[in-house]
C-alpha cells in the first residue's frame, strides 16, 4: 500500500509530506479544506522559539491528518496596526494541511493550545475550500 501512495503522490504533483486521500479520481470529487496555520518566529523579546516547538507542532498534524507542509526556511513578515496606531510586524511561518472537512471544535481547542505554547494573544488559523486538480 505504502508503494502505491507514494507513486501516485509524485504522479499527482503533491509534495513531500502533502495529505494524500488514496483516490486518483478528481474530477467531481468533494472539495478539500486547505488549512494554514502562522505560527511566530520569535517571542515578544525578539528570541526565535527552540526548534522543538515547530517539531511538536509538524508530528502533531501528521498524526492527526496524515501529512503536513511546513514553510521553515522562509518566513514571511506580517504587519498590523495595534491599538495606539503603531505598525507592528511580525516573522512567521506556516503550516499547511488538507482535509476533507473542518472539525471547528478540534481546531479552535488547538488554537488555544498553540496561543499559550508560543505565548501569543492570537495565533492565525485559516481554511480554504480548494481544487485538487
Amino acid at each position: 500500500m505504502r508503494t502505491t501512495r507514494r507513486r501516485a503522490r509524485r504522479d499527482i504533483g503533491c509534495t513531500r509530506g502533502a495529505q494524500w486521500s488514496g483516490s486518483t479520481s478528481f474530477p467531481g470529487s468533494p472539495p478539500m479544506h486547505l488549512i494554514q496555520l502562522f505560527l511566530p518566529l520569535r517571542d515578544h523579546d525578539g528570541e526565535a522559539f527552540p526548534k522543538a516547538l515547530y517539531d511538536t507542532v509538524r508530528s502533531e498534524l501528521t498524526d492527526r491528518f496524515g501529512g503536513v507542509t511546513a514553510f521553515l526556511r522562509a518566513p514571511a513578515v506580517g504587519a498590523w496596526e495595534d491599538d495606539g496606531g503603531a505598525v507592528q510586524r511580525d516573522e512567521v511561518v506556516l503550516f499547511e494541511v488538507m482535509a476533507a472537512h473542518v472539525d471547528h471544535g478540534w481546531w479552535a481547542t488547538y488554537r488555544e493550545t498553540l496561543e499559550r505554547r508560543f505565548r501569543q494573544d492570537e495565533v492565525l488559523i485559516r481554511a480554504s475550500a480548494v481544487e485538487r486538480l
